[in-house]
């Protein structure tokens, strides 16, 4: 195993920038970017090596990669008294348990987590939509090296 092996390389699609976007966030903030997802992620790789490779002649150590990390698929969320409600209230319309709701929401907002359709969801009764406005949040990325 080559020592690049141990360090996450992510390749995702950018919407803003209508580009692949290649990032190992344990060694370095930056990457590189294009039209091709192979490429991309076949010149990340070359980027790894490459600083793994300028840490080893100046002597510097590496950074210790992140254990690879085996998901329990839980994961406990603080949303607060008023969203708590509002989601019990439309898990309720949809007949769905909170949780199944909830799971139903993410799945459908995440365009990279399953490629299974997500269960669609029973119409809400007339002017219980009004009453109980969708929350959307924004999952923002940052790099931790």
């Amino acid at each position: 195993m080559k020592k690049s092996d141990r360090y996450l390389k992510i390749v995702e699609w950018s919407d803003e920038d209508q580009v692949y976007i290649g990032s190992c966030p344990e060694l370095f903030i930056g990457g590189c970017h294009g039209n091709d997802e192979a490429k991309v992620y076949k010149e990340l790789c070359k980027i790894v090596d490459d600083v793994i490779n300028d840490y080893e002649k100046d002597g510097d150590p590496l950074p210790e990669p992140k254990k690879q990390t085996n998901y329990s698929g839980k994961f406990v969320m603080r949303v607060g008294p008023e969203l708590h409600k509002v989601l019990a209230c439309r898990a309720q319309i949809a007949n769905e348990s909170l949780n199944e709701y909830c799971v139903n929401i993410l799945r459908e907002e995440s365009a990279t987590y399953d490629s299974a359709p997500a269960k669609k969801k029973q119409p809400a009764r007339r002017g219980v939509a009004k009453a109980l406005p969708r929350h959307k949040t924004k999952i923002s990325k940052s790099p931790n090296p």
